[in-house]
């Protein structure tokens, strides 16, 4: 793959749900080792691009790019097999069980006839929790006894047991405090320098300014404008969620999640 090449990239994606037309024509890239943030106000289509990159929806227009080559991804495992995790707002954790069972809940390693390697699945918690810098009592811990930046921690660690090149992480710092946030955000920083595309749903763009290198907006299903997160003001962005010229109106710290 050449240098400036995206990792994943998406040309004139279009979807509809019945009469509603969720994207139109959507442009959105998406490069190894950087931080790629989607924002974009309710119903601005977030959730509908994510779950298009996920394989959950199908485009009913456009290209679909990864490498660099054409691909068509017919549901969420065409998209795994691409290196594509996606970790949702819900986490799907089971708080009744350890991390362990949550790493490896569905794909268990048997070590023998009906027989879990439990020993080999505790090792592999463990290394990719230090790799990853996660820091937790213990892999045996129950999930529902860790704070909500850890059980943060443990969905996106989970995600990472299949060696993706590629994470999609939707409103990862959700209802979580101060302490928490820095906790997820400095684990994002972890994803990109290991060289991961990372694609980050938010709508609080002082996180989104913290981490993020590109900015990529959508307004009403639409991709209106993209950013250096370097260069531009929140004020820009805030201008480019809701349509409004920059410095009508005090812009707001947050925009309304989809």
């Amino acid at each position: 793959m050449a240098a400036n090449t995206p990792l994943l990239e998406l040309r004139g994606v279009s979807k509809r749900f019945g009469a509603v037309q969720a994207l139109s024509a959507v442009d959105f890239a998406a490069h190894a080792g950087q931080v790629t943030a989607l924002v974009g106000d309710n119903g601005a289509g977030k959730s509908t691009l994510i779950k298009t990159i996920s394989g959950i929806n199908t485009y009913d227009e456009g290209e679909y790019l990864f490498d660099g080559k054409p691909v068509h991804v017919t549901g969420p495992q065409s998209a795994t097999a691409l290196g594509i995790a996606t970790v949702y707002q819900d986490l799907a954790l089971c708080d009744n069980l350890d991390v362990v069972a949550n790493l490896y809940l569905g794909r268990e390693e048997v070590g023998g006839p009906r027989l879990l390697n439990e020993t080999a699945m505790e090792r592999e918690t463990s290394s990719v929790l230090k790799r990853l810098a996660v820091r937790i009592p213990s892999v045996r811990t129950q999930v529902a006894s860790l704070s909500g930046g850890q059980r943060q921690s443990v969905a996106i660690a989970r995600s990472m047991l299949g060696e993706p090149r590629m994470v999609v992480l939707d409103e990862p710092t959700a209802a979580l405090g101060v302490a928490q946030t820095a906790q997820v955000l400095n684990l994002i920083g972890r994803l990109r320098d290991q060289g991961l595309a990372v694609v980050v749903i938010s709508h609080n763009l002082a996180d989104v300014f913290q981490v993020a290198d590109r900015i990529e907006v959508l307004r009403l299903g639409k991709h209106v404008a993209a950013f250096d997160a370097k260069q531009a003001s929140s004020d820009e962005v805030v201008s480019a969620i809701t349509g409004a010229k920059a410095g009508d109106e005090r812009a707001p710290a947050e925009v309304s999640e989809e």
